[in-house]
């Protein structure tokens, strides 16, 4: 990755660091409803409602996380965070035994988790104002690798708590390197201390009045996330109902993984012809996702549906670092609000998705959940739409006052 060189070596220890989190982080999520399931005895309905609880706690970490960000001061924030979320993983053998325990030890493993996301997006906003957009996008593939390694680890070692432990481990590591890494580099640009100078704590609610900096964008993302529910609640079902080898869904997961990587540079070449912006990747992306919902809709085949999660693959790949990166542009030193506000807004379309999606596919099978996610879809490309246009008609009315 000689593309690295160009960046000072603090920024190859923080990719480095973020990388064994994220592998840390996917040793878990994908054995959490085998577990309760497999383990506990439960039903598949209650392994969706502890799914439910830890989705809730990830957006109310996300918007908690943004709003605390300049009052706890990003050391203690993140730190805090991420100890926290190593304890709450350390906890789960514990809480196994009592069903409710285990049902709050993961509503506050969502809550913590999500509560130093906001946080670490806007250090980086911050820190590295220059480089930011190209940095949100690195982080974002060092994240995937991590994550396709440590989804294969997981299966590998087969024990679950095992697997619990060793992400409660990644999190306490992670949380000691930014202990380490903040008290050394130092928390934000020497610019910084003056603009807290120049800036008066503003309320949420007022910040919350400033629509065009988040609420379109974050519905947009929240419909995507409705959309992106076919693959767990629709694909996933339609490939067993077709008899065909489980393998098959985990084929398309591995091909995204590959694409993350090996795909930047035609999504380089997408953002260089015609999504130059943050705002027009975000609506490009959109695009994407409906072609491949498309898709799934026209060709329910499995050569269909590889070509589906190519292009929703594309469309990830646009607006992932695409929102943060608008965020910490227009927001100033209000960012981290609007990064936790936006996360959260969205995050709720990851909450809803399955159940909606559940209802099309058990009235019709496949074709239902395509034209839902179809739906949801262009509903998507209209927010984005707006969002963009209100910010380049609010920037060109700010140059003709100026």
């Amino acid at each position: 990755m000689r593309f690295l060189q160009a960046y000072p070596k603090e920024v190859k220890v923080f990719l480095i660091a973020s990388l064994i989190n994220a592998t840390g982080s996917a040793l878990m999520w994908p054995l959490v409803t085998m577990y309760v399931f497999d383990e506990l005895g439960r039903s598949m309905k209650d392994a969706g409602f502890v799914l439910l609880v830890q989705s809730l706690g990830g957006i109310a970490g996300q918007l908690l996380g943004g709003s605390l960000y300049h009052k706890v001061g990003v050391n203690r924030l993140i730190v805090g965070a991420l100890a926290m979320n190593a304890l709450t993983l350390f906890a789960l053998p514990w809480a196994s035994g009592s069903w409710s325990m285990f049902i709050l030890v993961m509503g506050l493993m969502g809550l913590f988790n999500s509560l130093s996301l906001p946080a670490i997006q806007a250090f980086i906003g911050f820190r590295f104002a220059e480089q930011r957009g190209e940095l949100f996008n690195i982080i974002y593939v060092s994240n995937n690798i991590g994550v396709a390694l440590g989804t294969a680890l997981s299966g590998f070692l087969g024990n679950y708590m095992l697997s619990f432990v060793l992400n409660g481990v990644t999190s306490a590591v992670f949380a000691g390197f930014f202990f380490v890494y903040l008290r050394k580099v130092g928390t934000a640009p020497p610019h910084e201390k003056v603009q807290k100078k120049q800036h008066a704590e503003i309320s949420g609610w007022k910040l919350m009045g400033h629509t065009r900096i988040y609420l379109y964008m974050a519905i947009g993302s929240m419909f995507l996330l409705i959309g992106n529910s076919i693959w767990n609640t629709g694909v996933s079902p339609f490939i067993i109902s077709q008899g065909w080898s489980r393998q098959f869904y985990g084929f398309l997961w591995t091909l995204n993984g590959i694409l993350i990587f090996a795909a930047q540079p035609l999504v380089s070449l997408i953002k260089r012809w015609f999504a130059e912006t943050s705002t027009a990747q975000m609506t490009a992306s959109a695009v994407f996702y409906l072609g491949g919902y498309a898709v799934i809709l026209f060709m329910p085949s499995y050569p269909g549906l590889l070509l589906a999660m190519v292009l929703a693959t594309l469309g990830e790949m646009l607006i992932s670092p695409a929102m943060p990166s608008f965020i910490s542009e227009h927001a100033a030193r209000s960012a981290p609000f609007y990064l936790g506000l936006s996360g959260g807004i969205g995050a709720v379309g990851r909450v809803i998705g399955p159940y909606l999606m559940g209802i099309q596919f058990d009235r019709g099978g496949l074709a239902p959940t395509g034209w839902l996610a179809c739906a949801m879809a262009v509903l998507s490309v209209a927010f984005f739409a707006v969002h963009a246009y209100i910010n380049r008609s609010a920037v060109r009315l700010e140059r003709n006052t100026a």
